[in-house]
């Protein structure tokens, strides 16, 4: 240590001891040596000895060696061989056991091949989980093993593309069929329906028997025949009822579904199957442009929309939660309000009647097919109700036209009848019953002319064809009694009533057939109650237990009366005006004719033949015509009087005016209508008789002094009236006297006038006044 400590002298001191301690081992080892020594050389003496006796036995053992090498040449060459054949045993064992293990592999694979060949695919998807989870662990250290997990991802894309493509052929598929799985679907229930309601028409004996006899026996011989082929056909075609699954193929969505469920994808191909299917909703629901000219193009409208839910019915209830209630009922509500938008917007440019009727019992059909699938149709009927309105306004259009056609044709002349056979027809048409017509002998005359018969039956009709779209509908014989009751009034009340006006209102029609079509509008309204009974008895709908509407055809047909009557008021009144016309005074004239004028003449002989027709009117009717004609006679001829274009008027033509009031006063005592009482009709003329008796007789003190008194004279002579007729005799005296002056008679019969003159103006300055 001191050495290293680097002391003085310490490294010699360390080499001195270091020195020391050598020699003392070398004493020790020369010791050591000389103890020993003698056995070391009686080792080597021995050693020597032995090793001759080595050197014989290492020649013993080189010949032993060959001879046993030469010996053991052939056995090592067997043990060789059995060492080879040995491990050869042991690989053929291995590869026998890995082999087994490979095999079910090899084959599942195979298999799985095979399936995707023949488009099992859900088969080999189920294949394919085997080979996952219970074969390929097993070898999974093969690279051939390998290759079949990275292959197996890629054929389940494949089997998903596959599978999506066979479902969108599907989509497409009953895309192009749900029309004719539509068809089907409607005539079955059609069918259906149609048996059962004449099953239970069969089974009512008293079915029809308050109708006509003849039509309830049509309708039984219908009903027997509809049945017998009924039962026909259904025996026929018993084994033959189609359903969904015989016109499509519904295994790609069963497939479909299956595989996307065993990939756990389930929820992706039920949003994309629905999503498809409400795009094709929306292409059914579109319909064509010209669909409302055909009911061909409503049929086929229908039959897309139920085909389209038939299938989703059957898909409803062969899978679970692909299509839900839920789902089908928010799809029905959509659709629903897009047929009803599109049937309410396209029928209402129908304007034929049949094809109104045709929708409507297509509309029918629709509802009841679909209601047998479980699809609420409650709007679809009343849609229909909407759809009868305007069922109801085509009808009225229609039968507006053959209501004109039947007036056009008719000839207003009473029905003659030759014998008792031509009286039963008319009578089987329009319930006519006339006691007294009946005692007289043929042949005879039916008071109504041709066109009351034949707006009786067509009023039938329409009641018949506003029946045939009552049917069907779900309703009560009391509703459909009230629907048809409503109908029938709308068709009096305003196509009937229209065409009646319009036809009182034409200029043709003159005075005789005014004068018919009051008698014809007198039948149809006493038929009324007929029409009321005729809808009883084919809605069997008693009238005595239910508070049914009323026919208002009493108000039709009196409002058309009346309005006849008033046409006639003012024909007569025209044709006065016409005579009137051609009269033709000479107002200054010294003196009458003698006789009244020609003119005249010929009106009152028009009057009376006009009022032999008359005879067949009510009396009221005829004696107000009679009276309506009277005055307004008087009144046109007081005008003539009065006329501002008139200036002047001669005595003379005031004696030959009062030989044509004369006149007029005769026809009037000689009672040209009956029924009146008295005097009544010549007091139509008592102003111009009154008026011309003052001028005549000139009395005027008289008139003055009793003037405003009840029992005057004169009573009827307005002071305004006089003053007129004075001032216009007056000039007229001026005018032809034109030396009256120097003649003292004239002179003072001019002043009187003049005096006469001043009072009436006073009299009239007074009533103005006073007014």
């Amino acid at each position: 240590r001191s050495v290293y400590d680097d002391q003085p002298n310490a490294h010699q001191r360390f080499m001195e001891k270091l020195d020391a301690c050598i020699r003392n081992h070398d004493r020790e080892i020369e010791k050591m040596c000389n103890f020993h020594h003698q056995g070391f050389v009686d080792a080597i003496t021995e050693l020597l000895k032995v090793r001759a006796d080595a050197e014989k036995l290492k020649v013993q053992v080189t010949d032993t060696n060959r001879r046993l090498q030469d010996a053991g040449k052939e056995v090592i060459a067997q043990t060789e061989e059995i060492i080879r054949c040995r491990v050869q045993q042991r690989n053929i064992t291995t590869v026998v056991e890995k082999l087994q293990l490979c095999l079910p592999v090899l084959e599942m694979y195979s298999k799985l091949k095979e399936q995707m060949n023949v488009k099992r695919y859900y088969s080999a998807l189920k294949t394919m989980e085997q080979l996952e989870n219970l074969y390929l662990p097993r070898v999974s250290q093969y690279r051939f093993c390998q290759i079949m997990i990275e292959n197996l991802p890629k054929l389940r894309e494949e089997i998903k593309e596959i599978s999506m493509s066979d479902l969108k052929d599907f989509l497409e598929s009953i895309r192009k069929h749900s029309d004719r799985i539509g068809e089907t679907a409607m005539k079955q229930a059609q069918q259906q329906k149609t048996f059962s309601t004449t099953l239970q028409k069969q089974n009512s004996v008293n079915y029809g028997r308050n109708m006509r006899l003849g039509r309830s026996r049509i309708l039984e011989s219908k009903n027997e025949i509809t049945l017998k082929r009924t039962f026909e056909d259904d025996d026929e075609h018993e084994d033959e009822v189609l359903t969904a699954q015989d016109l499509v193929d519904f295994s790609p969505v069963y497939r479909c579904l299956h595989i996307y469920s065993v990939l756990g994808d389930g929820e992706i191909f039920e949003n994309y199957y629905r999503k498809q299917r409400r795009k094709q909703a929306r292409l059914v629901l579109q319909p064509q442009s010209s669909m409302h000219e055909t009911v061909e193009g409503y049929r086929r409208y229908f039959s897309q929309i139920v085909g389209f839910f038939v299938v989703e019915d059957h898909i409803l209830h062969v899978t679970q939660g692909l299509v839900t209630r839920t789902y089908t009922d928010e799809l029905w509500n959509m659709a629903l309000s897009k047929i009803i938008a599109v049937l309410r917007t396209h029928s209402s440019y129908c304007s034929d009647p049949d094809l109104v009727l045709e929708l409507k019992n297509l509309i029918v059909v629709f509802a009841d097919t679909l209601q047998g699938y479980g699809f609420p149709v409650n709007r679809l009927f009343d849609l229909l109700f909407e759809i009868r309105d305007q069922y109801n306004e085509t009808l009225l259009k229609k039968w507006s036209g053959l209501f004109r056609d039947i007036f056009e044709a008719d000839n207003y002349s009473p029905i003659p009848v030759a014998n008792e056979e031509e009286y039963k027809i008319v009578i089987s048409k329009f319930p006519f019953q006339d006691p007294e017509l009946d005692k007289q002998s043929f042949p005879k005359k039916l008071p109504m002319s041709q066109s009351v018969p034949q707006i009786y039956i067509q009023v039938k009709e329409f009641i018949y064809a506003s029946l045939k779209f009552s049917e069907s509908l779900h309703r009560s014989s009391t509703e459909i009694d009230d629907m048809l009751r409503k109908s029938t009034n709308l068709l009096l009340t305003r196509t009937l009533s229209s065409c009646l006006q319009n036809l009182i209102k034409k200029p043709h029609i003159g005075l005789t057939e005014l004068v018919q079509i009051i008698i014809n509008t007198t039948h149809l309204e006493q038929a009324c109650k007929y029409l009321e009974d005729f809808i009883s008895n084919i809605t069997n709908i008693s009238q005595v237990t239910v508070h049914t509407s009323r026919l208002y055809g009493l108000s039709t047909f009196k409002d058309a009366r009346h309005a006849a009557e008033g046409e006639i008021y003012t024909k007569l009144n025209q044709k006065i005006d016409e005579f009137i016309q051609i009269a033709d005074y000479d107002w200054t004239m010294s003196e009458s004719d003698g006789r009244a004028s020609g003119y005249l003449m010929d009106l009152i002989n028009f009057l009376r033949s006009t009022f032999q027709v008359f005879t067949h009117l009510p009396g009221k009717v005829a004696q107000t015509a009679c009276m309506s004609a009277c005055q307004h006679l008087s009144t046109s001829l007081l005008q003539m009087l009065l006329d501002t274009e008139l200036k002047q008027i001669s005595m003379g033509a005031i004696q030959q005016f009062n030989l044509d009031v004369i006149q007029c006063e005769l026809f009037a005592s000689s009672e040209p209508v009956p029924g009146f009482q008295g005097d009544t009709l010549q007091l139509a003329f008592i102003d111009l008789r009154q008026l011309l008796d003052l001028f005549m007789v000139w009395d005027w003190s008289t008139y003055l002094a009793d003037y405003g008194q009840a029992t005057s004279k004169y009573l009827r002579v307005n002071p305004s009236t006089a003053l007129t007729l004075l001032e216009k005799m007056k000039d007229s005296s001026k005018k032809n006297n034109i030396f009256a002056q120097f003649r003292k008679n004239d002179r003072d019969k001019q002043k009187l006038i003049e005096t006469v003159v001043k009072q009436l103006r006073s009299l009239v300055n007074g009533m103005s006044q006073h007014t």
